[in-house]
């Protein structure tokens, strides 16, 4: 029983320990995020390979969600004789939920990943100790600019995710199920809330793209350098993201539509 408490007070003091250390990371990450508009090229790169290597995937998941969630919700409102509200459902669905969300799993899966991954390598081959040698802060030279870039393209990849959805939606409600195609816009155009709907889903990805690139880059720079340390680390930040996106989409949910 006294083992059992010891190993939960050490895994507690752990939790703490690497909390701190990741703010500190981040606050020391966010100091160089102004030097950037000196060397833009950096943030270009970075917003290359975060965000349009991640379009491939995030268009297509989105096509597939917005056809699936079209027919489901076709059987579902044909039951109530409310077919032409389809547009509705699936343009509600992806905007508020299912584009900040799915979009944030599937960037935390595709660019958090790799991010934790090259940063590791960065560290397993003494990279970052070679720029701290050349008196160069390698958190504000290697970091800064990739959480920078996963900020800004995540809330864009979101927003495609979710236009992409309402296509496929369409595209199935439309041209397979025979539903009108101006009461499947106009209904739409008509319910959905630009701050209620679109504005709280744009925030919803902006946080989901700090968190998961928070967690992505940490894991790399504090990971063991060894293979295993990395590959440790890389599994960690797929599964840590994602706990980290649901529990956060819970809380933003609630603030935002706990009133309504």
């Amino acid at each position: 029983m006294l083992k059992t408490f010891q190993n939960l007070g050490h895994t507690t003091l752990a939790s703490f320990s690497k909390l701190g250390r990741a703010s500190f990371f981040l606050l020391h990450a966010l100091s160089g995020v102004p030097k950037l508009l000196l060397r833009p090229r950096l943030l270009i790169n970075q917003l290359y390979s975060v965000g349009v290597l991640s379009f491939l995937i995030i268009t297509i998941s989105g096509l597939f969600v917005g056809m699936v969630i079209s027919f489901q919700g076709f059987h579902i409102l044909s039951d109530f004789g409310a077919e032409e509200t389809l547009g509705v459902m699936v343009a509600a669905s992806l905007v508020r939920e299912l584009g900040p969300v799915m979009s944030a799993l599937l960037f935390a899966g595709r660019a958090g990943s790799a991010l934790t991954a090259e940063i590791g390598l960065m560290k397993a081959t003494e990279q970052l100790s070679g720029m701290e040698m050349m008196a160069v802060d390698p958190i504000h030279r290697i970091i800064a600019p990739r959480y920078l870039a996963g900020i800004i393209a995540m809330p864009i990849l979101a927003i495609l995710f979710s236009c992409i959805g309402v296509l496929g939606g369409h595209l199935v409600g439309v041209g397979l199920l025979g539903v009108d195609n101006g009461s499947f816009w106009a209904q739409m155009q008509t319910k959905l809330d630009f701050r209620d709907d679109i504005l709280n889903g744009v925030i919803k990805s902006i946080v989901f793209g700090c968190a998961v690139t928070w967690i992505a880059l940490f894991e790399g720079y504090d990971t063991i350098p060894t293979s295993e340390g990395v590959s440790r680390a890389t599994t960690r930040t797929v599964v840590n993201s994602a706990f980290t996106i649901l529990g956060l989409d819970f809380i933003l949910t609630t603030l935002m539509f706990g009133d309504n």
